[in-house]
Formats: structure tokens, C-alpha cells, sequence
């Protein structure tokens, strides 16, 4: 696929490594970003892959749940303490630590879904062809460290 273009989100979000043998085992917090890269084999009618704000459509209130939330594995003994206190403010994930590389594939996962939800009834202004897919999602976890998942 010779065109690719690339949606940068950003997020404040945490997380706890119940498996980790060091400091991650801890709550802590990262400020991420999210790049969400889409590919076409050809450019569409107005010389575009797709338009960004698509990405933006598709993932902002999806990305939102994360901001200023605890990612954490079911597992963990004070998980069901943390859900009572904080609700929808901790994400479970079911017998895994969500690290960075889980949260990259789970991004993609919807993503790649919602493409599919989106063509059938997308805003005239904002088209999406079949042939746009994801190709990668990228979650930078520092200013140096990052997970992709590609398809």
C-alpha cells in the first residue's frame, strides 16, 4: 500500500503490571500517544487517503474512556477495590496486564472494527472507500518508549 496517513491522539492514562517484578507492579501514570496510521493503494476524488477528521470521529470518545484512567489486570488482588472506588475509571482486562503493547492491540482492534461500522453510514462529507485499512497503531508509553500492533 503506497499511501499512509497518521492520526497523533493524546492521552493521560495509568496503569498497574500485576505480573512486573519491579515498579510497575505499582499504579503508575504515562502521558501517551496514540498514532493511528491508515493506508490506501490509491488516493480518493480530493487526493486523500482519508480525511483525518475520520480518525478523529472514529476514535475520540473510544480514546477518552482512557484519559485519566487505571488500566488493570481482573486478576489483580486490589482490582475490585479500585472498580468500587473509582467505576468506569478503571478498565479491566481479563487475566492480563494491560501494557502498552495490549493497549496498542486493542486500539487497533477497534479501530479495525470501526472502519468497517463507519463506511456503512459516514457523514457525506467525510467518506471512507473499502480500500482504506489500518495499518498500524502506535502507543508511545515515555518520550522513548513505544508498542505497535499492525494488522
Amino acid at each position: 500500500m503506497p499511501y499512509r496517513i497518521c492520526r497523533i491522539f493524546e492521552i493521560e492514562n495509568g496503569h498497574m503490571l500485576s505480573k512486573h517484578p519491579d515498579k510497575c507492579r505499582f499504579p503508575h501514570g504515562h502521558s501517551r500517544r496514540v498514532e493511528c496510521v491508515l493506508e490506501a493503494p490509491d488516493l480518493d476524488a480530493r487526493e486523500m487517503v482519508s480525511d483525518f477528521k475520520v480518525l478523529k470521529l472514529i476514535l475520540g470518545d473510544y480514546l477518552d474512556r482512557f484519559d485519566h484512567a487505571m488500566c488493570m489486570n481482573t486478576d489483580d488482588p486490589a482490582y475490585e477495590e479500585f472498580k468500587a472506588r473509582y467505576g468506569d475509571r478503571v478498565i479491566g482486562y481479563k487475566s492480563e496486564d494491560p501494557t502498552t503493547e495490549i493497549l496498542a492491540r486493542d486500539i487497533f482492534h477497534h479501530l479495525s472494527t470501526s472502519l468497517d461500522s463507519y463506511r456503512a453510514g459516514a457523514a457525506p462529507d467525510f467518506p471512507l472507500r473499502d480500500t482504506v485499512r489500518v495499518a498500524s497503531v502506535k502507543v508511545w508509553e515515555t518520550s522513548s518508549s513505544w508498542a505497535e500492533f499492525t494488522g
